[in-house]
C-alpha cells in the first residue's frame, strides 16, 4: 500500500482521485490519511488503535485516543522534511483500525485480547506502530513481539512504568515494563528510560528499574546533559539488537500536551522529543507507540496532535530502518 494504492475511482464514479492530495478535511479519518486495510496481506506497517484506559490509577480520558489522533493525523504529510525521507515510498502502511475488545471492564481479558491481536500482526510479518490507550497496553504487545527473544527500548516518558500491584491489580499502566521484564519479553539492560520526573509516594518503581538494569535518565540529567548526548547514551544502550520505542505524552512538558492523565511540569519540549526521536534513525527498530493522550483533558486538540505527529515520527523511523537507505546498509 504505497502511494500508488491511494489513488481510487472517485466517489460518483467521475475519474480517479488521491485521498492525501485532498483537502484534509474530507475523507473517513484514518492515521496519516493512510488507507484502512481489511486483511493483513500485503501491509508492511501496520497503523493501529488501541482505546482503553482500563489500567489508569487516576484519571480516565485515553481511551478517547485513538480516535482524536486519527483526527488530528489528518494534518499530518507524506514527506519528512526532518528525516528527508516519505514513508509511504518505501512501504505498504496502511491503518488496520483498532483492537476490538470483547471485554471492556476485566483488564485481565483485555491484556489476552491484546497480545492475541498482536500475535496475529506479528506472525504475518507486520510492524506495529500505535496509538493508545494507556500505558498498559505496551506490555501485552511485548509479550507478542517478544515472545521469541526479548527486545530492547527507548522509553519517553515522566514514570518508570515499573510500579508492583496497585490497588489488587498487576496490569495497571504503572507496571508494563516490570510486567514485561518479569516475563522475559523486555530486556532491561537493553532499556533507556529518558525524561523521568514527578513526586513519589514509594520508590518500588523506581528501584525495580535500576536493579534490573535499565538506563534511567532523570530529566535532570537530562537537561544537563542535552538531546545530543542523551541520543548517544540512547543508542548505546540498545544497540544493535531489536528495539521498540514507547512515547508517553506525559513525558513532554504539560504546557505542549495538557491532555493527559498523568501530567508532571518540568519535562521535555515537542522539539527536544522530535530531536530525541530523529537521532534514533538506524536503530533496528521493529515498532512503536504513543500513549496516554486523554482528550477530554484538552478542549483545544493539541495534544491529540503532538500524538499524531510524534507517532508520524516514529512512522517514519520505522519505514526508514526497515525498508529505506538503512535497511540497504
Amino acid at each position: 500500500m504505497n502511494r500508488d494504492s491511494y489513488t481510487k475511482p472517485g466517489p460518483v464514479g467521475g475519474g480517479t482521485y488521491n485521498p492525501m492530495t485532498e483537502p484534509r478535511y474530507t475523507e473517513i479519518a484514518t492515521f496519516m490519511r493512510a488507507p484502512m486495510a481489511a486483511t493483513l496481506d500485503n501491509v508492511d506497517i501496520g497503523l493501529i488503535g488501541v482505546p482503553t484506559d482500563l489500567g489508569v490509577t487516576n484519571r480516565p480520558g485515553a481511551r478517547h485516543g485513538p480516535r482524536e489522533i486519527r483526527n488530528a493525523s489528518s494534518l499530518m504529510r507524506s514527506f519528512n522534511l526532518g528525516l528527508g525521507i516519505n514513508p509511504y515510498e518505501l512501504c505498504r502502511i496502511a491503518d488496520i483500525g483498532d483492537v476490538r475488545l470483547s471485554h471492556r471492564y476485566d483488564l485481565e481479558k483485555q491484556v489476552e485480547e491484546i497480545e492475541a491481536f498482536y500475535r496475529k500482526l506479528h506472525a504475518a510479518g507486520v510492524l506495529p506502530i500505535s496509538a493508545g490507550g494507556d500505558h498498559s497496553i505496551t506490555y501485552p504487545i511485548f509479550k507478542a513481539i517478544g515472545a521469541d527473544a526479548p527486545v530492547g527500548m527507548v522509553h519517553i516518558d515522566a514514570h518508570c512504568d515499573t510500579w508492583g500491584e496497585f490497588f489488587g491489580s498487576k496490569f495497571t499502566h504503572g507496571a508494563p515494563f516490570r510486567l514485561a521484564v518479569e516475563a522475559g519479553v523486555l530486556d532491561p539492560m537493553r532499556t533507556i528510560q529518558i525524561g523521568i520526573r514527578g513526586g513519589q509516594n514509594f520508590m518500588d518503581g523506581i528501584e525495580f528499574s535500576k536493579s534490573h538494569g535499565m538506563r534511567v535518565v532523570f530529566i535532570e540529567e537530562f537537561t544537563e546533559l542535552g538531546v545530543d548526548r542523551v541520543i548517544e547514551e540512547a543508542r548505546r544502550v540498545v544497540g544493535d539488537g531489536r528495539t521498540y520505542i514507547s512515547f508517553d505524552v506525559d513525558g513532554l512538558d504539560p504546557v505542549y500536551a495538557p491532555g493527559t492523565g498523568t501530567p508532571e511540569i518540568g519535562g521535555i519540549t515537542t522539539l527536544e522529543a522530535q530531536r530525541l526521536l530523529r537521532g534514533l534513525r538506524g536503530l533496528n527498530l521493529i515498532g512503536g507507540d504513543v500513549v496516554e493522550v486523554a482528550p477530554p483533558y484538552d478542549q483545544t486538540g493539541n495534544t491529540a496532535l503532538v500524538g499524531a505527529t510524534i507517532m508520524f515520527e516514529i512512522l517514519c523511523l520505522v519505514a526508514d530502518r526497515n525498508f529505506g537507505a538503512a535497511a540497504k546498509r
